[in-house]
């Protein structure tokens, strides 16, 4: 097997555990534990502090560690989760779920940083954007699926079902996994007295980086935008919108469509347009959608909530596989891992802030007024690109050339 067939199929499966786990833990902690919203919000929650509690020190791990090896303890803990899981339904103890849960995301995490860290080592430069869009197309696909399948297997089997799925994701990809060749670790002498000393580095190294600012900064504002958006979409769909619960569901799956088109699109741009076209395009497009967001509800609601919703589904996939590609071609292999976990430890980190503003505002000064939020931020987020020397990215950057060790 190919290194980057072995990856892609990795890829799949890792996703289709994590999205089938996601999907899972609310009909599981509702119908076999009988959990109430506020326990179930316990879940949920300590399920996504995994990615913002776990990126930086797992950076660190991946650049001092064989990243095959990582990977392998990521997909253990995938598997392990969902064992867990299954355990804590039969026994019915909820304190076992939530260790599941966050095992669970902790494994994604360390996957997810570790398989782009991997990547540039498996393909050449000029084959990075279309491997990306690979990548991410695997993930768009089994997202949209997850909770459709999710909830199947819990209306005509149990909740369950959905772990069992969980960990057979796990087991193929961990089978990829071992098809990919042995590494060494890409760390650089001297980093190894201080874990704290390498995450500084890293987060460093982005900060001095025009690029990497750039890219940190878009992102940081259009997450707040976009979960904004999510803390206030049922309200504004039920309410002001008119939507019954089908009607909404049907708007927020054009997200889904959006994703998988950009995935398929994305190599095609790569190859016919500047970076800087689809870099300045991917947060662009979602002001559009939030101006279509705030004509919503004087008309053709369901109509201009979809669209919406494909297009901050559609442009920003763009952007992210154009701007993770940059990020792969001017970081340093021996910064790589801690590079990509202090990129996601600030979108993770400023993403409940955007759900914590947009209920906010929404409760207190209006829907309008939450939209028009989300818009300004949306327009922030363009204005770093546009400000920043992405917006004058003409060709990819050449891949950074430096000793793996120094």
């Amino acid at each position: 097997m190919k290194p980057f067939t072995a990856l892609l199929g990795a890829a799949a499966g890792t996703h289709a555990a994590d999205q089938m786990a996601l999907a899972t833990l609310p009909l599981t902690a509702t119908l076999v534990l009988g959990a109430g919203p506020d326990l179930l919000g316990l879940l949920v929650a300590a399920q996504s502090a995994s990615w913002l509690l776990v990126s930086l020190p797992a950076g660190a791990w991946i650049d001092r560690l064989p990243r095959r090896r990582m990977l392998i303890v990521a997909l253990t803990l995938g598997l392990a989760a969902s064992i867990v899981a299954v355990a804590a339904a039969a026994t019915g103890y909820v304190f076992l779920l939530g260790l599941a849960a966050i095992a669970g995301a902790s494994g994604t995490v360390v996957y997810v940083l570790t398989s782009v860290s991997l990547l540039p080592s498996l393909v050449a430069a000029g084959d990075l954007p279309r491997s990306n869009a690979r990548l991410e197309l695997a993930r768009a696909v089994v997202s949209l699926a997850a909770p459709f399948v999710a909830g199947l297997l819990a209306q005509h089997l149990s909740p369950t079902w959905g772990y069992a799925l969980a960990a057979l994701g796990a087991c193929l990809a961990l089978a990829c996994v071992l098809a990919l060749p042995e590494g060494n670790a890409p760390a650089v002498a001297g980093e190894r007295a201080s874990l704290a000393n390498a995450i500084r580095l890293g987060a460093s190294f982005v900060v001095r980086n025009d690029l990497l600012r750039g890219i940190s900064l878009c992102a940081i504002f259009w997450n707040f935008a976009f979960f904004a958006l999510l803390a206030i979409w049922a309200p504004l769909a039920l309410g002001p919108l008119g939507l019954d619960p089908a009607q909404m569901g049907l708007a927020q799956s054009a997200y889904g469509a959006g994703l998988i088109l950009g995935a398929v699109v994305a190599p095609v741009t790569a190859r016919r347009l500047p970076p800087l076209v689809t870099l300045i395009f991917g947060p662009a497009v979602s002001i559009v959608a939030a101006l279509m967001f705030l004509a919503a509800p004087s008309g053709k609601g369901l109509v201009l909530a979809a669209g919406g919703y494909f297009l901050v589904g559609f442009g920003p996939m763009l952007w992210l596989i154009c701007q993770t590609t940059v990020r792969q071609l001017v970081t340093p292999s021996p910064l790589m891992g801690r590079v990509n976990a202090t990129v996601q430890t600030a979108i993770y980190g400023i993403r409940p802030l955007g759900a914590l503003a947009g209920g906010l505002v929404a409760a207190h000064a209006g829907m309008n007024a939450a939209l028009l939020l989300i818009a300004v931020s949306f327009a922030l987020s363009t204005l770093v690109i546009v400000l920043s020397p992405l917006a004058r990215l003409r060709a990819m950057p050449a891949p950074v050339q430096i000793p793996s060790r120094a």
